[in-house]
């Protein structure tokens, strides 16, 4: 399976948008800070995950949550869950 998901920030807030073909294999190396782009960010949550059975599909997903439409998508629905 592939999948979307994003992280949120429990040190600021901030969000991140990731694809993996093993999201749980992925989360963890987040929190072990294994990616340059979240290891500053940690401790980090899942707060949103999709799964999907095509890669590029998936890729497609990915790249609409990280354009400006995505994000304002992500945060209408998310609204309680990115409350401070």
């Amino acid at each position: 399976m592939h999948g979307v998901y994003i992280l949120k920030s429990k040190k600021d807030n901030s969000l991140y948008t990731g694809y993996s073909t093993n999201v749980k294999e992925r989360v963890l190396e987040h929190q072990k800070g294994q990616v340059y782009s979240t290891r500053h960010h940690r401790p980090l949550e899942v707060i949103y995950c999709e799964l999907y059975k095509n890669r590029k599909d998936a890729m497609k997903r990915e790249k609409f949550f990280k354009s400006g439409w995505g994000r304002n998508y992500i945060k209408k629905i998310l609204e309680n869950t990115l409350k401070k």
